[in-house]
């Protein structure tokens, strides 16, 4: 079972996470017009390296914590692989939407 990347990711993009995956599963692009973040479910092998990373908390440990999200991952899935790796934001940056909180 993968792990998800949810709307709190969205427009946020902090990427730390892709720096500690070890399979390399983690892709950005653009969602909704706003960058976003994917966990591919057919390369994630559910180790939960990326779950402490996210500064805002926008990774989820099972499809079943966000069920729509775990579709959106997989249908991005596709077109983000092929983008460049981004570079991380400082996990310390404020999130740039108000509804977010840095949870460490």
């Amino acid at each position: 079972m993968s792990h998800v990347i949810t709307e709190k990711c969205l427009g946020e993009q902090y990427a730390a996470c892709v720096d500690v995956c070890p399979v390399d599963c983690i892709h950005p692009g653009d969602h909704k017009g706003e960058t976003f973040m994917i966990i591919d479910p057919d390369v994630c092998i559910d180790c939960g390296v990326c779950l402490p990373e996210c500064p805002i908390g926008a990774i989820v440990g099972s499809v079943d914590e966000s069920p729509t999200y775990a579709n959106i991952n997989k249908d991005l899935t596709p077109q983000f692989k092929q983008n460049p790796k981004v570079t991380p934001r400082p996990p310390n940056e404020p999130p740039r939407k108000p509804g977010n909180k840095l949870v460490k």
